[in-house]
């Protein structure tokens, strides 16, 4: 301290806020980007199924004349998209396993992910996948066959 300056402080809290107010604002900026991302994958994926299911309206047709239920052909049509929807989180998660890690080595605490963190979002597109494969379905086994 020199005597004929005044004296300045700060809080601790202020020192550590001004220290990650960037990565805060990184993390707005990747939260509404992945929000945005996630939004056009959701309607390329509904698009996908909806158009797979207009074309193949004469097979589903041919199905319930033969007595297949609705489940089964939803199953069916649901089942090309459990293998694009399984390719792309085998070369997403690793992907992101290793960025996410690279990203927090620079953090005081790093945090580490679990297989469990994983495991929740595999659950999440299983679960958007088979919502989203149900409706095109249901929408084309309510067509009386011709």
């Amino acid at each position: 301290m020199a005597p004929g300056l005044p004296f300045s402080y700060r809080f601790l809290d202020e020192s550590f806020d001004e220290m990650y107010r960037n990565e805060q604002r990184v993390g707005k900026i990747a939260l509404v980007f992945s929000v945005l991302a996630i939004f056009i994958a959701c309607l390329g994926l509904f698009g996908l199924a909806t158009f797979i299911a207009e074309q193949r309206t004469k097979e589903i047709g041919i199905r319930k004349v033969l007595g297949a239920s609705v489940q089964g052909i939803v199953q069916m049509l649901s089942k090309d998209f459990m293998k694009l929807v399984a390719i792309s989180f085998v070369i997403a998660a690793p992907t992101a396993w290793y960025f996410m890690h690279k990203w927090l080595q620079d953090f005081c605490v790093p945090d580490k992910y679990k297989l469990v963190d994983f495991c929740r979002s595999w659950f999440g597109c299983i679960t958007y996948r088979f919502g989203h494969c149900k409706l095109p379905g249901d929408k084309s086994c309510d067509h009386k066959p011709c």
